[in-house]
């Protein structure tokens, strides 16, 4: 996937471990570790804003594009 979440990144600058971060934005552990270890597939602009107030960051802090390989196209069907 080519956006990268750096939480883990900025929850070590700020000293913060996922619990206290978890209670600090309002989410469960389960969902919070779910974007921290990449394994999210979206993340609503309210969660992005709580995380940004809650490490004093921007969300380029948080979220990196790395491009890769492109994906393949599905074969075209031929009428």
């Amino acid at each position: 996937m080519p956006i990268v979440v750096n939480l883990d990144v900025m929850m070590a600058r700020r000293k913060l471990s996922l619990g206290e971060l978890a209670a600090r934005v309002d989410l469960t552990l389960a969902n919070l570790s779910i974007l921290k270890n990449n394994h999210a597939r979206a993340v609503r602009f309210s969660t992005l804003e709580a995380l940004c107030r809650a490490l004093d960051c921007q969300p380029g802090d948080i979220l990196e594009y790395v491009p890769g390989p492109e994906p393949e196209s599905p074969p075209r069907k031929e009428d």
